[in-house]
């Protein structure tokens, strides 16, 4: 079900101004902070449950990203000997011995002038991580900062947000409709939301429950 939605969202890029902040306005700043070209502090490390848009947020910072659930061994990184990139990598915590090795080297070459900086995630502050305890302790020397993931509150004026923003009326009940039937991160209910647009103009009928009711059912085979 939540692929099927996924499918559906258009292929738009991370960045900033799509994020949802919700109660992570400090981590947020921080972040800007230490983007800037002022900013001397060579790494920066994001940590927060699933969800949270840790992965959305070192996409949007256009550093070189690198997700160790899909690439453990960090063979990019790896060969990698400049002095002067900006690396982000995702899912720490599934990093192999190999690719623990190419993050501690690349950290020991981070210059300390701000030319060459990583930006870091995983569920967990760095001391928590199950790795090797020189690379931990180098991970936990930067900046560190916790992303919350969204109350439901915050899914909800955020879709609600959205929806006024695209000029989709929806009834007072739609959103708590949608939330107790379709998957609940921010991802899947922007997608859901679009969908719900473009089917009501496709077939010129506002939207309703029923309406709703008929696009689970039928466009989404929910």
């Amino acid at each position: 079900m939540r692929q099927l939605i996924l499918d559906l969202l258009p292929d738009a890029r991370p960045s900033f101004e799509n994020f949802v902040a919700g109660s992570n306005g400090e981590a947020l700043t921080g972040l800007a902070a230490w983007l800037a070209e002022s900013s001397r502090e060579p790494l920066l490390f994001l940590w927060g449950d699933a969800g949270a848009g840790k992965s959305h947020l070192l996409r949007a910072s256009q550093a070189a990203y690198s997700d160790a659930r899909l690439d453990p061994d960090l063979s990019e990184i790896a060969a990698d000997s400049t002095n002067g990139a900006w690396h982000a990598v995702d899912n720490v915590e599934a990093l192999g011995e190999q690719g623990q090795i190419a993050l501690f080297n690349l950290i020991n070459r981070l210059p300390s002038g701000g030319t060459g900086r990583l930006l870091a995630a995983a569920g967990v502050p760095p001391l928590q991580l199950d790795l090797r305890e020189d690379l931990r302790t180098r991970l936990g020397s930067g900046l560190i900062y916790r992303l919350q993931a969204l109350s439901d509150h915050e899914k909800l004026a955020a879709l609600a947000e959205q929806a006024q923003a695209r000029g989709l009326v929806l009834p007072p009940e739609a959103f708590n409709y949608l939330f107790s039937r379709a998957p609940r991160d921010m991802r899947s209910l922007a997608a859901l939301l679009i969908t719900i647009d473009r089917y009501s103009i496709e077939h010129q009928r506002p939207v309703t429950l029923p309406l709703l009711r008929e696009i689970l059912q039928t466009s989404l085979n929910i």
